[in-house]
């Protein structure tokens, strides 16, 4: 037996659990419909480059795959980011900016658990598709449609091996299919936890027209990929490309413990495969290095007769923070054969790493909406949280953002701004929650943030201290409250006024509106009764509601059924603001994956 190794310079272990999920609503029959969009006005990076899909909602491990899905001839992109949810890019041409366009988050509304291969399994012409059905198996989907318009329906739950077994398949590890013998039957490969790697070869359709698979070995070549020392493996996945063009398929492995991709040519030739090189780290003029875990796949980007890789960063043992704010790579093949790097964020998106939190405000005094963005912690930063300025040089009714750089605070972690004018001079203040569970209060003098109290008010329990201004009992003046790490709100009565706001804890305020952890309050008077509901980001359970069914004077918020159409993933954080004028509020949200969902009401 040959054991390839991996260099390792850390200890961490890979857990079998899941890594990758998103949090869906309950949603009232009658609810509001809210449509999303990824880039319904310019956002523009602080080099002054167009950001294509501003409002994507960023990416903590993509896993991408391109597939001509509509017979076109062109790649189209499909990338996963959470649990059950596939987003889809439609290739639309090179004339434009950017040749993909966004068109949904969840494509055909399929399932597809932790992981997705798109594949010809019936061998009809067309794209079928398999998932993870949970826990660890392999669900198949049939395109009952044609290779120009696919319908995928789902045909098994799981796919069986000639025996009538259902085949195994560790979730977090991502198989693949091709023909590697080139017999005119696909095979199947499953990577092990052990370093390992499983061929199934198929032996056609069932009854039922369903693959079935023959095992035919569980170590394709001897083939075992684990760390230099010690026992430890990694999660890992695999595409297959003959990238020397020698006309057999070679292998490019990502693994939980490899900050590189790995190619294992194929020395052998298209009907006998050989794999009995040492694996080396890819490309050769500039080997990837990223923190791990390195899913690829490749296509001819440009349609210049070559092949590109892509690859998405899933993040592993080193240091995976580094790579939660950019990690689609883009690696272009040169005429030379050398692969250049041309963006660590191939998706051009607001990202700023993980669990984003944004407040909206005129900060310049110009009467039109700014931006704040700020993040858990930094990736390039481990120390501290970022607060990104985004100021708004468009007009109240035609938006366009600018980024201008960011804050200057002290290092914390879980900064969590909120803006309005609490002094009545025309320019909205900072609130900035923070992770000890205190609030600084920062003025704003027309020229920056002046730092007025470190500890304006802090919770009186717990951590992550998220404000919200509101006039919750319609006395003219901002009342605040904060969510917390617990779940749970703490409500602070402004009993000063309008510009000298003086907040006092109100002891047992809102008891019962909790959402299990990490609460983070938004207001909005959805049924228009002239009182304002609470919409509350969670941990887990994406946006609860607690609707307003006291007075204006006196809000009593009980829990009820979500009265708006958005979908949003974990650590979500909402915020309704009118950033075109016209009336009606825009839901956004930040999240666990850094960036910004926006929903723009129909």
């Amino acid at each position: 037996m040959r054991i390839f190794t991996l260099i390792l310079t850390s200890l961490l272990l890979f857990s079998g659990c899941s890594l990758f999920r998103t949090a869906g609503n309950e949603m009232d029959p009658s609810s509001q419909n809210y449509q999303q969009q990824v880039n319904p006005f310019p956002v523009y990076d602080e080099a002054g480059s167009l950001v294509v899909f501003p409002f994507l909602g960023g990416f903590n491990a993509p896993r991408p795959q391109f597939v001509d899905i509509d017979g076109d001839g062109d790649p189209d992109l499909f990338v996963q980011e959470n649990t059950d949810e596939l987003k889809f890019f439609e290739y639309t041409g090179e004339e434009a900016d950017f040749p993909l366009d966004w068109r949904t988050n969840k494509f055909q509304d399929l399932d597809i658990g932790e992981w997705f291969r798109f594949a010809d399994m019936d061998q009809d012409g067309d794209m079928d598709l398999i998932t993870e059905q949970p826990y660890s198996y392999i669900r198949y989907y049939r395109n009952e449609g044609n290779s120009k318009d696919p319908e995928f329906v789902l045909a098994a739950d799981s796919l069986r091996d000639v025996n009538g077994e259902p085949i195994f398949s560790d979730r977090q590890n991502i198989p693949n299919v091709t023909d590697i013998d080139d017999n005119g039957n696909l095979d199947l490969f499953i990577g092990r936890l052990e370093g390992t790697l499983t061929r199934y070869e198929s032996t056609g359709l069932d009854e039922d027209d369903i693959p079935q698979f023959e095992l035919v070995t569980e170590r394709f070549e001897n083939i075992e990929i684990v760390k230099q020392f010690g026992t430890l493996h990694g999660a890992n996945t695999m595409a297959f490309m003959d990238i020397d063009q020698d006309g057999d398929q070679d292998i490019f492995w990502g693994d939980f413990f490899e900050p590189s991709v790995l190619l294992l040519e194929n020395e052998g030739d298209p009907t006998d495969p050989n794999f009995q090189s040492e694996p080396r780290p890819f490309p050769a003029n500039d080997p990837v290095q990223t923190s791990g875990y390195n899913a690829p796949t490749l296509t001819d980007w440009g349609n210049d007769g070559d092949v590109d890789l892509f690859l998405g960063v899933l993040g592993g043992a080193y240091n995976a923070n580094q790579t939660l704010g950019e990690n689609f790579y883009f690696y272009e093949q040169q005429s030379n054969g050398d692969f250049e790097l041309q963006t660590r964020q191939f998706l051009s998106t607001l990202d700023v790493g993980n669990e984003s939190i944004l407040s909206t405000g005129d900060m310049d005094g110009d009467g039109d909406l700014d931006l704040l963005l700020a993040n858990k912690i930094d990736p390039n930063n481990r120390n501290t949280s970022i607060v990104y300025i985004y100021e708004n040089r468009g007009s109240q009714n035609a938006p366009e953002f600018h980024q201008t750089g960011r804050l200057e605070l002290p290092e914390s972690y879980h900064y969590a701004p909120e803006l309005s004018d609490l002094n009545g001079d025309g320019l909205d203040d900072l609130l900035l929650g923070r992770w000890r569970g205190g609030v600084a209060y920062y003025q704003n003098t027309g020229n920056g943030f002046e730092l007025i109290e470190e500890t304006l008010l802090e919770l009186p329990r717990g951590s992550n201290a998220v404000p919200k201004l509101a006039d919750l009992d319609t006395d003219g003046d901002l009342d605040l409250l904060l969510g917390s790490s617990g779940g749970s709100v703490v409500y602070f009565e402004n009993t000063g006024t309008s510009t000298e706001p003086n907040f006092e804890l109100v002891e047992n305020a809102f008891e019962g509106v909790e959402v299990g952890h990490r609460s983070a309050p938004s207001f909005y008077d959805v049924d228009a009764d002239g009182d304002l509901d609470l919409f509350m980001g969670s941990k887990v359970d994406g946006i609860i509601f607690f609707r307003n069914t006291g007075t204006p004077e006196n809000p009593v918020f009980e829990k009820d059924e979500l009265p708006i159409s958005v979908r949003v993933t974990q650590f979500s954080t909402p915020h309704f603001t009118d950033l075109d004028g016209n009336g009606i509020p825009e839901f956004l949200s930040g999240n666990k994956e850094g960036g910004i969902f926006y929903f723009s009401r129909k």
